[in-house]
């Protein structure tokens, strides 16, 4: 019987089985940050132990980082101490650290991409869940708790059970303004926040290879939305041409030599998965979330289900996010008023993302009513944006382009969302409280998050296109 992608890789990263436990597996790379690393630096210098392998290991600050003047010291003092001690423990260690200021800083998961850190057939962890971006790459790439980052420096290698495998194949055209981000809405719209829960995602199918790969980041990011372990997409040519030349990825010879190997990262045609899933792209239309977690979406000319339609062991769950966010059932929110827009992270923070943004507010102006946070998701994406003058595109459209970090994602600097006000995010999380206390986050593209803009309320972006 054939193997599937997941399981070619783990298999051969797998050091050894626990009888009746998990895998001891091998991990190729593990970035870190500024929030979940200093417990576990802690934790192994109690020990009297050094980083095992500090080459394969990769820190930027991102989390809580200032967007606005980076080059002054930071204000708040608990993030001001967890950059000052990343990097510390990071210089103490060997490790690569690329802090505020530095011209690689930026996001974890769109800086390791851009620089060539991540390629295919990796096994890749993060002390943060949305490391499942990588899986865009073809790597089995997941997030892991601080005690597991500090297992990883000991040993470059990590105690885990093999989840289930599952494929989710999608096929046919996108249609007019409709976007990876669309897509994965669509999905857990579909499956629910725990409609994986359990497994590692495989995307496939017309649809997903049709995609660019910062769109394919953006689908892999919000496998953990569902529940995942994480997802991944099998590597073809669109790969190999975007690892082809990056700062630290192969070069010359050697790259030849990783593409042949590469090119055996699929899963066979005979290959069984867990569990499987297929949906027509056609069916796609621009989405939006109207709950607090990411699988209460629906497409944004639909209406709020009524509380007959949902599931009786979630309407609790259901009626209690419809309060926080102050919906009705059978509401229609096309056309309601919102008071921000978040226009980037790791899932929508690269440079695709904002020539969308920018080719919709070409020639326009923002509602007047609309405060932004438009931040990049690294320094080589806020250059490539001056590069290609959508900066300028911003400014004519009075929207305010900031410095990169994690921003108002996680909200754990100043880009904070007033309490009850509503805020059109590209994020990937709209739980309570997640943009700020109190904040009402609703989840969608960057075209739909640009209509936003415009108009001041929740706007269908076809409109525009």
């Amino acid at each position: 019987m054939g193997k599937t992608l997941f399981d070619k890789i783990w298999d051969a990263h797998v050091v050894t089985e626990i009888q009746d436990g998990p895998s001891i597996l091998y991990i190729d790379r593990q970035f870190i940050h500024e929030v979940t690393s200093p417990q576990a630096f802690t934790g192994i210098e109690a020990r009297g132990r050094k980083v095992f392998r500090p080459a394969q290991i990769t820190a930027t600050a991102d989390h809580n980082i200032p967007t606005m003047d980076q080059h002054l010291p930071i204000k708040e003092y608990l993030s001001a101490f967890q950059v000052e001690k990343l990097k510390e423990n990071s210089a103490r260690h060997g490790i690569t650290y690329y802090g505020l200021g530095d011209e690689y800083n930026g996001i974890v998961h769109v800086v390791g991409p851009e620089l060539g850190y991540t390629q295919p057939g990796m096994t890749i962890v993060c002390g943060d869940s949305h490391t499942s971006t990588h899986g865009a790459f073809g790597t089995v790439a997941f997030g892991v708790g601080t005690s597991e980052v500090e297992m990883v420096f000991a040993s470059q290698c990590i105690m885990q059970p093999k989840p289930k495998r599952m494929r989710i194949t999608i096929d046919g055209e996108l249609g007019k303004g409709v976007t990876s981000k669309d897509v994965i809405l669509y999905i857990l719209s579909k499956l629910t926040a725990s409609g994986a829960t359990g497994y590692f995602i495989e995307y496939a199918g017309s649809t997903i290879r049709n995609m660019s790969m910062e769109a394919r980041m953006t689908v892999c990011n919000m496998s953990i939305e569902l529940g995942a372990r994480g997802g991944m997409i099998a590597p073809d040519q669109k790969t190999f041409d975007y690892v082809k030349g990056r700062k630290y990825a192969p070069q010359g010879a050697d790259f030849d030599k990783a593409v042949e190997k590469w090119k055996q990262l699929y899963s066979d045609a005979d290959a069984v998965f867990d569990k499987e899933y297929s949906f027509d792209a056609t069916d796609i239309i621009p989405m939006i979330t109207y709950g607090t977690n990411p699988g209460l979406g629906m497409k944004i000319t639909d209406k709020i289900p009524s509380l007959a339609s949902v599931d009786p062991a979630t309407k609790e769950t259901f009626v209690k996010a419809l309060q926080y966010m102050g919906f009705e059932p059978e509401q229609q929110l096309l056309g309601k008023e919102v008071d921000w827009v978040f226009v980037g992270s790791c899932t929508n923070g690269r440079i695709e993302d904002f020539r969308l943004l920018a080719a919709m507010l070409k020639g326009r102006k923002r509602a007047p009513h609309i405060n932004t946070y438009i931040v990049p998701g690294s320094y080589l994406v806020e250059k490539q944006i001056k590069e290609e003058g959508l900066d300028k595109i911003f400014a004519e459209a009075d929207v305010e382009l900031r410095q990169p970090g994690c921003s108002s994602c996680l909200a754990m600097n100043e880009d904070k969302v007033p309490p009850g006000k509503y805020c059109v995010a590209t994020s990937n999380r709209n739980f309570e409280g997640r943009q700020g206390p109190g904040a009402r986050t609703i989840l969608a593209s960057p075209l739909t998050a640009a209509a936003a803009i415009i108009t001041g309320k929740i706007t269908d972006p076809r409109e525009f296109l």
